[in-house]
């Protein structure tokens, strides 16, 4: 008989799929930038372009990037240079 039988059974066990291995890219890590642009607004920019805005006030600009951020302690970066919102 060209198999292994499970005990009790008449049917042959069939070998085995290889395990497949997966592992998932984790998520990109965004960052942050806060500032102000040339005119005085405020600003939040992903350090990649991938978002941001300008908003009424320091605090909105800083919630909206913790809360895109996930809030991670080191996401959220503030400048003392003057930063643009590329449109």
């Amino acid at each position: 008989m060209g198999g292994a039988v499970l005990r009790g059974s008449r049917e042959p066990l069939l070998p085995m799929s290889p395990a497949l291995l997966v592992s998932a890219s984790p998520a990109p890590m965004n960052t942050f930038v806060v500032g102000q642009d040339s005119r005085g607004r405020w600003v939040a920019v992903e350090i990649h372009g991938r978002g941001g805005g300008l908003f009424r006030d320091r605090q909105a600009a800083f919630h909206y990037a913790c809360v895109e951020t996930g809030r991670r302690p080191d996401a959220v970066l503030v400048s003392g240079e003057r930063i643009e919102l590329r449109t």
